[in-house]
Parts: structure tokens; sequence; C-alpha cells
């Protein structure tokens, strides 16, 4: 999504909620033929709906919300809250064995979520499936297959590395994960959290 004018847009709408294209011609200072205009590009990237409001007398009226998939357009901060998280069990010497509990247990849930997708696949398949799962999650994954056998499997984006920067926990367990996934000898040579400029996983058929 782009532009001054749709950033507004979902601005006010976040703010006052449903409206009307004449309330936002309005605000905007804009014809609602403008506004209808963004309406259509918005509702096709999925940030808003159209809704029907029916009156006690007279045709129905359009209105527009905002849907669950405009979240992405607004600031978050669940990084920031959760390293506070984290230093406060590491702050305290009765909690702070929790931190690797809590970075295991992420990995065990990841396993059990991601493993069914893995059946019936060999290396190739279950390697670019794991890049699908990443990309899903944000990670700007892809493949690189060796002229001499094995795979690559790079990063460029790393939506934990605020995280991972302060708790290597993270990137050991990512690790962990993935070997587990692939049922593969995976190897780290270059990760985001420690300089570099994106995250690289060698892989190996662990039954060569």
């Amino acid at each position: 999504m782009g532009g001054a004018t749709r950033k507004n847009i979902l601005h006010y709408l976040r703010v006052k909620g449903r409206m009307h294209a004449s309330e936002l011609a309005h605000v905007l200072g804009l014809t609602e033929m403008a506004i209808r205009r963004h309406m259509h590009e918005l509702e096709k990237e999925g940030a808003v709906q159209i809704i029907t409001v029916r009156q006690a007398m007279g045709r129905p009226l359009h209105a527009f919300q905002l849907t669950q998939q405009a979240e992405q357009y607004f600031p978050k901060n669940y990084h920031s809250l959760t390293i506070d998280l984290l230093a406060e069990l590491e702050s305290d010497e009765e909690t702070v064995a929790l931190i690797d509990k809590m970075f295991l247990g992420r990995k065990k849930r990841l396993l059990e979520r991601y493993a069914p997708r893995m059946d019936g696949k060999n290396l190739e398949q279950r390697v670019t499936e794991l890049a699908v799962i990443q990309n899903a999650g944000g990670y700007m994954a892809e493949v690189e297959e060796r002229s001499g056998g094995g795979y690559v499997l790079h990063e460029y984006n790393c939506p934990i590395k605020d995280v991972a920067d302060q708790y290597q926990q993270a990137c050991s367990c990512e690790l962990a994960l993935f070997a587990s996934l692939l049922d593969a000898e995976v190897d780290r040579t270059e990760c985001l959290a420690k300089g570099g400029g994106r995250c690289s996983y060698e892989i190996k058929n662990s039954r060569q």
C-alpha cells in the first residue's frame, strides 16, 4: 500500500470506525469519487471491506471498515515487549533458567506444527517446504541447490532479529528445528544476528 491519502484513510477508519465515503471526503478534503477510487485499491489489497447499512427509509448506504488484514499497516512493538519480559526473567537467579526452557518450548511447538508437512517428502521437497514455511513468516527465504549435492537455504530477513541479537537461544533453537524438520545435517554459515548480510544454512542429507 502506498500514498499519503490511503494512509490517512486507514488512520480515520482506525480512529473513527466505520465511515461513509461522504464522511471521508469531508475530513480529507476530497471528492467522494476520489475516495471511492482509493477504497477500490484498498479493497483489492484486503485492507478494507464494504458494508451495506440499511436505513428505515431510502436506499441502503455503503460504508467502509477495516479488515483484520489491515492490522499489518499499523505500528507494532511486540519485540520490545518480548525483550523486556526476557530481561525480567534474566534479572532473577530463580527465573533465568526459564529463558532456555521458553525457547526450547517454542522449538517443540513449531516442530509439532510443521512436521506433518514434511511427511512423505524427499530432502529436496522438504527444503522447498521449509522455504514456504519461512516465507509465510516473513523471512524472505530462497533455496539454492549445490552442484556437488545438498542445498543452501538463504533468509534475507529475520522478523525476530531484535530478540536474536540479545538472546542467541533463538538462533540455536531455529538451527535445531531445521535439522529436525529436514532430517538432515544443517550448518549455519552466516547469521543476521551476528552481523551477516543474511542467514544461510548448508543442508546435507544425513542418510548419505
